[in-house]
């Protein structure tokens, strides 16, 4: 049954990436058996020739297929002697028997080069991985499950086996068992890391968990196996990781065991990482979600919300919605309820509306959707799609329209004008974006400078960063000035911006130019009218700029 299964899982993988071994050159009638054969013999080599234990040895060929296939698609097959073929094979052609233990613990085959130690390829020249490996399965750690530990930290393979053996020790003082323990680690790896000490952090987050699932009772309602645990503590730690304020997370997770038992993680991660898009503080979103589990069941998927309806139905005071209709046309229009968070943002709205939700009125969103369950788009944005959905590149202009929606950029006919000027694919825009945003741009101020100069992420992530650079520091001016004058982005910075700026700043110095110009007089200004400007100043600054500073 096993090597039925084994020789499946194989097939499957390798029919999934050009990169991975094939042993189609094997009749499908003979492949079982000569995987079994393959595996047996691994086995023998790991154990004789290699000196693992045995179990050690089984752990590692029953669980790395495709570097196993790797071999078999090397050795000459006969249905007679495959057997005899493979171990002669082994003993003249020694493996990489780290390759074979990365798999082996769960590591995706196609990462397994960059992890593999430099100038060693057997355990006896370094026991550290596979004693560490054995350590943590003696305790009932799954062996195929240990690379879960690996690849979030390393460092804790790097622990002797007495090492880990002690922290395991040290942990059941505080209550739980071996099976409970599996599941806590493979949640939170980092409690493995550092030694046989028992870190702050890992005693906090043990001290943590005993109050949640032994004071508060949680344990009761998880089933008694590894999987279980691991599955209830990947969820806490989706809330674990983003609370501060360990003591008050206690008490939220303690009444609220339910949602850790109804909802899947992904459910809870999608929430999560909706509800901190409206940038609002972490600790603020876990308490809503876990206050407010009703929200865990909101539909992000197809509800089309009208914005201007939404921010009425919300209670929005009449002065403040004819600001948003005069200062934020982008935004207006219909939406998907997935950008909510963004379309707020962008109107510089979101802790607003954060705030009306999380203070009492937390079926807010679903009474709106329950109220108006099907939008209509406009007419001349539906007019629009459909010319996208005829040109030559109908996936490249709505992969980059969704992006513009995405961002907060309402579904209007206005957005059309705005998409014809933006070059460079989805993903080369995103960066762009998210650069001057890190770069302390504020989001709704950078919405509104792409829609007044949308050319301004026409531009490499490098060289926006130089411009505000030079901007900030080379000419002493704040960001708040690119939220007025966003076109200063679009002019060269070697050959316009900076050596224009250096000779007004020469021409200051030298007391021929006493107005002070700003940097979109000096940028934008043309080259005629530059010289007729400096000309005034003096007959011969022109032929001081060609000679010294013009590029």
């Amino acid at each position: 049954m096993f090597s039925n299964l084994f020789s499946v899982f194989i097939a499957r993988r390798l029919s999934t990436s050009s990169k991975l071994p094939n042993i189609s050159k094997i009749n499908s009638r003979y492949k079982k058996s000569a995987i079994l054969q393959a595996q047996n013999a691994l086995t023998e080599y790991l154990h004789g020739t290699s000196c693992l234990p045995y179990v050690y040895a089984e752990h590692i060929s029953k669980n790395s297929p495709l570097s196993l296939a790797s071999l078999i698609a090397k050795v000459d097959f006969s249905a007679v002697a495959f057997s005899k073929n493979f171990k002669k094979f082994l003993r003249y052609h020694p493996i990489n028997e780290f390759e074979f233990f990365f798999e082996s613990i769960g590591i995706d085959y196609n990462d397994i080069s960059g992890l593999l130690p430099s100038n060693k390829f057997f355990f006896s020249e370094d026991r550290t991985l596979l004693d560490a490996a054995g350590a943590l399965s003696e305790f009932g750690f799954p062996w195929n499950e240990l690379g879960k530990l690996y690849m979030e930290n390393s460092s804790i393979f790097r622990s002797s086996a007495g090492e880990l053996k002690s922290k395991l020790s040290e942990f059941k003082k505080y209550g739980f068992c071996n099976v409970h323990l599996v599941g806590i680690c493979l949640a939170f790896p980092y409690t493995l890391s550092g030694g046989c000490e028992v870190c702050a952090e890992s005693e906090a987050l043990l001290n943590f968990l005993k109050l949640v699932f032994l004071d508060f009772e949680l344990a009761l309602s998880v089933e008694g196996n590894m999987n279980s645990w691991h599955e209830v503590c990947r969820k806490i730690r989706v809330f674990y990781d983003l609370s501060g304020d360990k003591e008050r997370l206690v008490e939220l997770v303690g009444r609220n065991k339910n949602i850790f038992l109804e909802h899947d993680e992904e459910v809870l991660i999608q929430k999560v990482e909706y509800f901190c898009r409206f940038g609002v503080n972490n600790e603020e979103v876990v308490a809503l979600l876990l206050q407010s589990p009703e929200l865990l069941s909101l539909n992000l998927d197809k509800p089309v919300i009208n914005i201007m309806k939404l921010l009425e139905y919300s209670g929005l005071e009449t002065e403040n919605l004819k600001d948003v209709n005069q200062k934020y046309d982008h935004v207006l229009g219909t939406n998907k309820i997935a950008n909510l968070p963004q379309v707020m943002r962008a109107l510089d709205l979101h802790e607003w509306f954060f705030n009306k939700i999380k203070d009492g009125n937390h079926q807010l969103l679903m009474k709106y959707i329950a109220s108006y369950p099907d939008e209509d788009r406009a007419e001349e944005y539906r007019s629009g799609l459909e010319m996208i959905h005829v040109s030559r590149t109908p996936n490249h202009t709505m992969s980059k329209l969704n992006l513009l929606h995405n961002w907060g950029f309402g579904e209007n006919a206005s957005i059309f004008d705005l998409l014809a000027h933006l070059h460079g694919t989805s993903i080369e825009l995103k960066e762009r974006f998210d650069c001057l945003l890190s770069l302390g741009i504020g989001y709704s101020k950078l919405c509104k400078m792409v829609r007044m100069t949308p050319k301004i992420l026409n531009q490499n992530v490098q060289t926006l960063e130089q411009k505000v650079n030079f901007l900030c520091q080379g000419v002493g001016c704040s960001l708040e000035y690119l939220h007025t004058y966003p076109g200063y982005l679009l002019f060269g910075l070697e050959n316009r911006i900076k050596p224009r700026y250096r000779f007004h700043t020469w021409l200051a110095e030298k007391g021929l130019c006493t107005k002070d110009y700003s940097i979109a007089s000096l940028v934008a200004t043309s080259e005629k009218a530059f010289l007729a400007r400096v000309y005034k100043m003096h007959p011969a600054a022109p032929k001081h700029w060609f000679e010294q500073f013009r590029v």
